[in-house]
């Protein structure tokens, strides 16, 4: 219903109005006409250019995030993506992890390479001096010195 009555006073009311709405789309087009062949050229190229560029500016940001969470999958041993190996691949310049996110990595390697040691697993024990076993551990060393010294058979 709503179709017809547009379609019966649409048509007398652009009568009406003397058809402004087509001169307008007339004026965009006077305004490109405004423009020489070369510099109309010019401006498409470089709205092509620009597009490029922002385009491979965005294919590279994907792939430092594809790197960051490939990162991730790794260090917590979860299954991998094949789609962010292809955001790797495609975006082809040597993607590298952001320098503050490689200095946070690096940071807890040394706390993990610590806890995993036989110092940070004695650390974790409660009640245990660490001064005092070191200086047991040296002593024990020089012991074992001497005595290998001492001994006539070596």
């Amino acid at each position: 219903m709503a179709f017809m009555v547009k379609h019966v006073v649409g048509g007398q009311l652009k009568n009406l109005t003397g058809g402004l709405t087509e001169e307008k789309s007339d004026g965009d087009k006077s305004e490109a006409k405004g423009m020489t062949q070369e510099e109309f050229e010019q401006y498409q190229q470089q709205l092509e250019e620009e597009k490029q560029e922002r385009d491979a500016n965005f294919a590279q940001r994907k792939a430092e995030r594809a790197t960051v969470r490939t990162h991730f999958r790794d260090k917590y041993r979860l299954p991998k993506n094949e789609l962010d190996e292809s955001q790797i691949q495609a975006a082809q310049d040597d993607v590298e992890l952001p320098t503050e996110l490689a200095k946070m990595i690096a940071e807890d390697n040394q706390e993990e390479e610590h806890k995993q040691s036989v110092l940070g697993h004695l650390t974790n024990i409660q009640n245990v001096d660490m001064n005092h076993l070191k200086g047991k551990a040296q002593a024990t060393l020089e012991d074992l010195k001497n005595s290998a010294e001492k001994c006539s058979v070596m």
